[in-house]
């Protein structure tokens, strides 16, 4: 004892913070800091001694251990500076956390055709019955769905007025022809390698196309949830099973911003902001509509759906469309890969600034994930590790993932470096 209370004073001094300041996440109660504990209260007994750990991945265990070196015959921690025993702890944590079982997935049917397809033009009357008008409202600063929003005591003449007009400007855009929008679908060979999603040139897998990088969920879940990536819904390369993935860009055309510098010229700021607000939502239905032929024609996994357009905003269909830079997916730097193999800018008009914002503005872009049990998740915060291991995985500089992922950090960047 008077051995142990020794080395934690060295531990603890040398200028270094002691542990009970370490990143507030060290006080989490999950099996991934029990095993850590089980290794902190073992520290005063010899090194030869086995620490009893669960039966992890031993790679893992492994590159955990590492960084603890042991000097006589005690574990000593004072070599290991605040990063690094974080790292360690994240590491553990990872390794700890529990992926869903989906084992049961079968791969999905091969789709019609593989690769690119472009579709140069789309009818917008098409488009109209897949609007889904809650978000439009939304945008007014209404709150409630529609159509239940239109019958509201308070709110309800407004909303009517409003919608009367989207009504009576829809009908010149869809006769007048305003806008033409446009699209590209696109399906390949694919399997997941860890948390990437690897896609393939033909059905032999022998050759990658590209990889989308996907992030996993990292805080503790309750009642023993899942800590899920999008790769999970992605049958895994080692299962032998031939999946697929799909990408598609569909946007409702590059006239929206003329026709509605032509409003704001007229001084009339109503109908440029309508127009801007039609053309989103003409976007999304666009998106609704090419996801729904995905499932029934295109690829087909879903031929016998029979969903109406009104409940399609529900989601009860199978699959999910999640997009780069949204909850499931936060880094937008994903859209360069789905953009490079689509070709979009070429077979649509739509181009990525360098802020990977997508222009024209009413434009959706996104992924096709057949899985069974896919759904929609947010990764939320993640740690210094998981940033280390996706720049890794990306092969981009950690500082420049740190800026693409600031909003999810749950670190302070210049604080770590510091350390």
């Amino acid at each position: 004892m008077v051995q142990f209370r020794r080395r934690r004073r060295a531990v603890l001094g040398s200028g270094r913070r002691p542990l009970g300041h370490l990143p507030h996440f060290v006080n989490r109660s999950d099996d991934a800091l029990n095993a850590l504990g089980l290794f902190l209260a073992r520290l005063g007994q010899p090194f030869g001694n086995p620490l009893h750990f669960p039966p992890y991945s031993g790679a893992l265990l492994e590159q955990a251990q590492h960084g603890f070196q042991p000097r006589g015959r005690f574990v000593d921690f004072g070599v290991v500076s605040l990063h690094q025993f974080s790292g360690v702890l994240g590491r553990l944590r990872r390794a700890l956390r529990q992926r869903p079982d989906l084992v049961g997935h079968d791969g999905e049917a091969r789709s019609g055709f593989t690769g690119a397809r472009g579709f140069a033009t789309y009818d917008v009357a098409e488009l109209v019955p897949y609007i889904d008008w809650t978000p439009f409202f939304q945008t007014w600063e209404f709150k409630g769905r529609y159509p239940a929003l239109l019958e509201d005591p308070e709110r309800g003449p407004a909303a009517k007025a409003l919608f009367d007009d989207a009504q009576a400007m829809l009908k010149r855009i869809v006769e007048e022809r305003w806008f033409t929008p446009k699209a590209v679908i696109g399906f390949w060979p694919a399997n997941a390698i860890g948390d990437d999603i690897a896609l393939y040139a033909g059905e032999s897998r022998e050759e990658r196309l590209a990889t989308f990088h996907t992030l996993r969920q990292q805080l503790a879940r309750r009642d023993g949830k899942a800590n899920v990536a999008l790769a999970d819904f992605v049958a895994p390369k080692d299962s032998g099973k031939a999946d697929y993935i799909g990408a598609f860009v569909v946007t409702a055309g590059a006239e929206e911003e003329k026709i509605s510098a032509r409003y704001a010229r007229a001084n009339d700021d109503y109908g440029s902001i309508m127009v801007k607000a039609l053309a989103d939502r003409l976007a999304e239905a666009f998106a609704e509509r090419m996801h729904e032929r995905a499932r029934r024609e295109f690829w087909g996994y879903a031929s016998a759906e029979n969903f109406s357009p009104e409940e399609l905003p529900n989601e009860p269909y199978r699959g999910i469309r999640p997009a780069p830079g949204y909850p499931a997916q936060p880094d937008h730097t994903e859209k360069a890969t789905l953009f490079r193999l689509l070709d979009a800018e070429k077979r649509t008009g739509v181009r990525l600034t360098e802020s990977f914002a997508m222009t024209p503005a009413s434009t959706v872009s996104g992924l096709y994930l057949a899985h069974e049990q896919a759904h929609y998740f947010g990764v939320a915060k993640v740690e210094r590790d998981q940033v280390e291991d996706y720049a890794r995985r990306k092969g981009m500089p950690v500082a420049e993932v740190e800026r693409w992922l600031g909003p999810i950090l749950n670190y302070e960047p210049a604080t770590v470096a510091a350390e």
